[in-house]
């Protein structure tokens, strides 16, 4: 059974039964859609966020520098990237280990390679697409992935943005981070007050992202973007991207629109870009980014990964075209 089932319980009986609204309709699916993401999401925070943050109790900041900083130059950019494919979080959830690594004094582009890699490359939607899909798509998703969390904290660290990030996120926490020493009832309430603290801060943003989704997930036509991004259109690609910004899911959740789009006569390329979209740009995470960085860095941060995936897009659709 799927664990989110008792959930989605909770989101049918408030939506049919306590607001009345009739079954079947745009307004049903888009409060059905509100309520399940939302008591999802922030559930997923409080346990992520908690799990993460005792892991980071046995972690001292100078043993994740060492391991990302590497002296050569470019390596931290593979190995936060791969890093970012062994820890399966969503966007919402990999900020925080974002946060420990730029206070860690990680190098920002190596961090914001694993911000790139954690939610877009996992063993899940691997699973998923090598089922759905075959060897070649699964494998064409996990080198692309890869590449563009690589190149995009590359060229973020080559623009030397580290201005753009605020203060209190530069400066550090000793307290939070440099605790081997600690016994398990005390790494546990650290945990526990460490994630109120970060929930209490984006607890709105993640409300008004999810919001914006469940509009879209309930009032765009479910053929919009075989419509509009078929494969002979140019600007497919592009079009998908911007359409998934607002749509927040992880991987696993998205792959099946991606096999519904193809079959509606949406190009591979443009799923794969939706989906890349979906996954590693979400509104909500730009929500929570706002606390640590500026608004210019968080647009830069986004252009870059966009026009990455963008260009995979095309890519995609040039080699499958074959």
């Amino acid at each position: 059974m799927n664990i989110f089932y008792p959930i989605q319980l909770l989101a049918d009986w408030l939506t049919y039964a306590v607001f009345g609204i009739v079954r079947e309709t745009l307004l049903a699916s888009a409060v059905n859609f509100f309520i399940f993401d939302t008591i999802k999401i922030l559930l997923l925070l409080f346990v992520i966020i908690f799990v993460v943050s005792i892991i980071r109790s046995f972690l001292p900041p100078e043993k994740i520098r060492n391991i990302l900083s590497h002296e050569k130059k470019y390596v931290g950019n593979i190995l936060a990237a791969l890093l970012g494919i062994v820890t399966p979080f969503c966007s919402c959830s990999a900020v925080p280990l974002f946060l420990g690594f730029v206070q860690a004094g990680v190098p920002l582009g190596t961090t914001f390679s694993f911000l790139v890699a954690s939610p877009m490359i996992n063993e899940v939607a691997l699973v998923l697409l090598l089922g759905m899909f075959g060897w070649k798509i699964a494998l064409l998703y996990i080198v692309s992935g890869l590449l563009i969390a690589i190149f995009s904290g590359m060229v973020i660290e080559k623009m030397d943005v580290r201005n753009l990030v605020e203060e209190f996120a530069l400066k550090g926490n000793d307290k939070n981070l440099n605790l081997p020493e600690l016994n398990w009832e005390e790494r546990m309430e650290y945990a526990k007050t460490y994630t109120w603290e970060i929930v209490k801060k984006v607890w709105l943003y993640v409300v008004i992202g999810v919001g914006l989704g469940a509009w879209i997930h309930g009032y765009v036509p479910a053929d919009f973007l075989a419509q509009y991004a078929g494969s002979d259109k140019w600007y497919a690609v592009p079009l998908a991207v911007l359409i998934g910004i607002p749509l927040y899911s992880n991987a696993a959740g998205v792959i099946p629109l991606v096999g519904a789009l193809t079959e509606k006569g949406v190009a591979m390329g443009t799923a794969l870009a939706f989906m890349m979209a979906v996954t590693a740009l979400s509104l909500p995470e730009f929500m929570i980014l706002k606390k640590v960085m500026k608004v210019n860095l968080i647009v830069i941060f986004a252009s870059v990964v966009g026009l990455g995936i963008i260009f995979t897009g095309y890519l995609f659709n040039i080699i499958l075209a074959k």
